[in-house]
């Protein structure tokens, strides 16, 4: 009886031993947390001030938040250039994680893919010559206009001289657009408003102007982008509001922009 009892306390012994051994294992570490796994988070490192390339390094309004971001919600990533249209394959391939890549937040693109609530306000704006006759959008009709393919810019014109339009130039970063115009192959560019505005103040000898038209051009939202039905959404969603709540967002906001952001209206768009 004495040898059977000791037998069967050796054995369950060694039951209660793998059990737990396999739960320190599970768990990716040896304190029982569930080890996160390191995100994709791929962008188009072409459109300054959000994402760009300084001397091979990417900076931008957008990376500094991302960086902000993924520190309130604990997790570590890679930020991939990887150009705008794979923005988009691979977020609906879900080979990737996410993108935060100056993406505004539309209903035909929330069909495909998953956003968070909004981080930055925006408005296309028309950049032109400063000897342009161009004073508001009606004023394109008629003329020939570069934008940045897939964006909202290129919708925006498509409204005034029709989808397809011969007079609408298609790009594939703004940087080419831009660049377009000035070599007199197009009247005007349409694109982001700080895009183009942080073009022209840093351009003062390309002679340009940044023409706002309120009732042309109606406010929009960027997001981060995520497959369908992602998981990260309510904890970046979260986030998002930490740094909104703690100043950590004013401050990236004031160091790109030399101005305060607007974020009663940010917040009043959260659903």
């Amino acid at each position: 009886m004495i040898k059977k009892f000791s037998v069967l306390s050796i054995i369950l012994a060694l039951v209660l031993a793998l059990t737990a051994c396999a739960s320190g294992s599970s768990s990716g570490s040896g304190n029982g947390t569930t080890t996160k796994k390191t995100l994709r988070v791929v962008n188009d490192a072409t459109y300054a001030p959000f994402e760009y390339l300084d001397k091979g390094k990417m900076t931008g309004f957008d990376v500094d938040v991302m960086q902000a971001l993924a520190k309130a919600a604990g997790y570590k990533y890679n930020l991939v250039n990887v150009g705008w249209d794979p923005v988009f394959a691979e977020l609906k391939s879900k080979t990737a994680d996410m993108s935060i890549s100056a993406i505004s937040i539309t209903s035909d693109r929330e069909k495909t893919y998953d956003f968070s609530v909004p981080y930055f306000l925006s408005t296309n704006k028309i950049l032109v010559p400063k000897d342009s006759a161009v004073k508001s959008a009606a004023d394109l009709k008629g003329k020939t206009v570069a934008v940045q393919t897939g964006t909202t810019g290129q919708i925006a014109v498509e409204k005034i001289l029709g989808k397809n339009s011969p007079k609408i130039k298609k790009f594939k970063t703004i940087s080419l657009a831009i660049m377009e115009m000035l070599n007199h192959g197009a009247d005007a560019v349409v694109a982001d408003n700080t895009v183009i505005e942080q073009y022209a103040r840093l351009n003062p000898g390309k002679n340009l102007k940044v023409i706002d038209d309120k009732k042309a051009f109606v406010p929009e939202f960027y997001g981060l982008m995520y497959p369908k039905d992602s998981k990260l959404k309510p904890v970046f969603d979260k986030a998002i509001n930490k740094i909104y709540s703690d100043g950590t967002y004013t401050k990236i906001y004031e160091k790109w922009f030399k101005s305060t952001p607007d974020l009663a209206t940010l917040k009043a768009q959260q659903k």
